[in-house]
């Protein structure tokens, strides 16, 4: 049986936990976000419709990101 070659470090920051929720929470919040939104702005194309959302997500992500990140740092280690 070969060594295993994985290693993880149980100190510091978890990169994928904190990628993980990002993603999950998102998904499911910002979704419902972006709707939301959309709503007070006139989108006539779909390219104005698509533009919207991927900069209202960009933001929402950055958000979610730097407090899962903030989160994982101070309360998780």
């Amino acid at each position: 049986m070969p060594e295993r070659v994985e290693t993880t470090d149980p100190e510091g920051v978890d990169y994928g936990w904190v990628m993980q929720v990002t993603f999950a929470v998102t998904v499911t919040l910002g979704a419902g976000v972006v709707a939301a939104l959309s709503a007070f702005v006139t989108l006539p194309t779909w390219g104005s419709r698509a533009e919207f959302a991927i900069r209202v997500g960009a933001a929402i992500w950055v958000v979610t990101a730097l407090g899962a990140f903030y989160y994982e740092k101070r309360y998780r280690v």
